[in-house]
């Protein structure tokens, strides 16, 4: 199979960065070690909502590559209840944390109970009490989600070259348990662990790419700043000379769904990327006629740095 031009990456599970096992190895031995946390590729190429959606799926298309989330339902011991969307800013950093651990552990099944809380609480985020509960939901809505990935490719058959459109079933997680709480008027579920599918654990493991921990922090408070940042994270370091001109209509189909007006969706996208910019200091981008420019930069974690970071236990906060 082949690649297109902006060198995105053919499946859920191609390798870009190369194998991130092998590069905290190489890290450990470094003495001028960073603490990286890690995304999958195309997750930092297409996101999710941003704010609460209407509807049961939500989709964004960045090129030729195109993500859907489709809201799920989850047994709460009784009955199938029917779950939102996942949008924000929690659920972005929960992929993120599950995505590290999943390195970290060299494991399948990540703790999203207590470990997710100490993760978003270290970022500065708060999660004691009603926040702790819109977390709760945020996860269950995130396990419960399915993710299917499509993209156009293009192969020479023949002497000639034809596209084929490729749907991919990309749903992170096999199975997640919830501890059931009864106490209010309708049960509600607390997750504590998810088993992610062996494909989006490769795709983890293969293709994740690695992140400043600072830098998450410093843009937590924005959905928007945490997807400049990743996506630029992943693309900037494979730009090649002379740059890549990106145009705000392509920005906003990739970024701005969620707004009718341009001028609305340009205005929160300059601010965003300021933000952004000062997060990644090395990150070259500028605002030309008609939208951005891209030139080549070093990634955020240069490749001899990375390392895994582990988290303090933490008891989980009360409801």
């Amino acid at each position: 199979m082949s690649q297109d031009r902006d060198n995105n990456p053919r499946t859920l599970f191609e390798a870009l960065p190369p194998n991130v096992l092998a590069l905290a190895k190489e890290a450990d031995r470094s003495v001028k070690a960073g603490n990286p946390d890690y995304l999958p590729a195309v997750l930092c190429q297409v996101g999710l909502p941003r704010s609460p959606t209407e509807g049961r799926t939500f989709e964004r298309t960045s090129g030729n590559v195109s993500l859907q989330v489709e809201a799920g339902k989850a047994w709460d011991g009784k009955s199938w209840q029917p779950l939102p969307l996942p949008y924000g800013v929690r659920p972005r950093l929960a992929l993120v944390h599950i995505a590290t651990e999943a390195i970290r552990t060299n494991s399948r099944t990540v703790d999203v109970g207590s470990s997710v809380n100490a993760f978003l609480t270290e970022l500065g985020l708060d999660n004691g009490g009603k926040a702790y509960r819109q977390m709760r939901q945020q996860m269950t809505a995130l396990a419960a989600c399915t993710l299917r990935l499509g993209r156009v490719e293009t192969r020479n058959i023949g002497g000639q070259d034809r596209d084929f459109a490729i749907t991919l079933d990309a749903k992170p997680f096999r199975q997640f348990e919830a501890w059931i709480d009864s106490s209010g008027n309708q049960p509600s579920l607390w997750p504590t662990e998810v088993e992610l599918t062996q494909e989006f654990f490769e795709s983890i493991r293969e293709t994740a790419v690695p992140l400043e921990h600072r830098a998450l922090a410093q843009l937590s408070h924005s959905a928007l700043a945490l997807d400049l940042y990743t996506w630029l994270a992943h693309r900037l370091h494979r730009v090649r000379r002379g740059g890549s001109r990106i145009s705000w209509a392509a920005l906003q189909e990739q970024f701005g769904t969620e707004y009718r007006d341009r001028k609305d969706f340009k205005r929160q996208f300059r601010k965003r990327l300021r933000e952004t910019l000062a997060a990644y200091s090395a990150a070259k981008v500028e605002e030309v006629e008609g939208g951005i420019m891209l030139h080549a930069s070093p990634p955020p974690i240069p490749r001899t740095r990375a390392a895994i970071r582990k988290l303090p236990k933490t008891s989980k906060p009360k409801a």
